[in-house]
């Protein structure tokens, strides 16, 4: 199979980044883009995970180190930079030093401060093209039924309040400053426990590839 150079995975003609900014800046939902680390950083993310910038998925590889939705609850991974944790190369083993154990039939593309994760399928589930999430609370991959362009309006523009109902707590807001870049919240009691959840929960930064134990231990 041809590996595609970066120049042909800029596609400058069907170029997705003045879509996705429109969808970013019409949701309801606050966020923060952060910048790539370099020029080099953005051409390798892009060549290593051999997606076109056509794609929203290539295009947020190619001009952001990732996005920061909703007071920091969700990091949606980029090419890599300040304030983010690793990039979609690092999280998937597709560049050393990886970030995390990568796992097999899911590119990871997201994770938020309750220790949860996004994937997109690619073979672990028969190559739906959807995004699945790894719960906290179950313990196991679901389908969100979306592939990675309605994941990008569901963040930008979904109810992550509803979603999210009994993960966060009261003054969540404020309490993400207490977390570096790469750091969510361990919940004791455990929100996969009887007893725990966001309200009641005692929750203390932790790194968030300690959060990716509970999914590899699972494979």
């Amino acid at each position: 199979m041809h590996t595609l150079t970066v120049d042909e995975l800029l596609d400058q003609d069907n170029h997705a980044w003045e879509e996705v900014r429109n969808i970013l800046q019409e949701g309801n939902n606050p966020f923060r883009i952060v910048p790539a680390e370099s020029e080099s950083a953005r051409g390798d993310s892009l060549y290593r995970l051999q997606v076109s910038t056509k794609s929203y998925l290539g295009t947020v590889a190619y001009e952001t180190g990732g996005i920061i939705f909703d007071h920091g609850w969700i990091t949606l991974l980029g090419a890599g930079g300040p304030d983010i944790y690793g990039s979609l190369a690092s999280w998937n083993g597709l560049q050393e030093p990886a970030s995390v154990p990568a796992l097999g039939g899911m590119l990871i593309v997201a994770y938020d401060a309750a220790g949860g994760f996004f994937g997109l399928d690619t073979g672990k589930f028969g190559r739906s093209g959807h995004i699945y999430y790894f719960a906290p609370d179950a313990l196991e991959w679901e389908s969100t039924e979306l592939a990675y362009s309605g994941f990008l309006s569901w963040l930008a523009e979904g109810d992550l309040g509803l979603f999210y109902q009994t993960f966060r707590w009261n003054g969540w807001q404020s309490d993400m400053e207490q977390l570096q870049p790469g750091e969510v919240f361990a919940y004791y009691p455990p929100l996969w426990t009887q007893e725990g959840c966001g309200e009641t929960s005692h929750k203390s930064p932790i790194a968030v590839r300690e959060a990716w134990q509970a999914v590899t231990d699972r494979e």
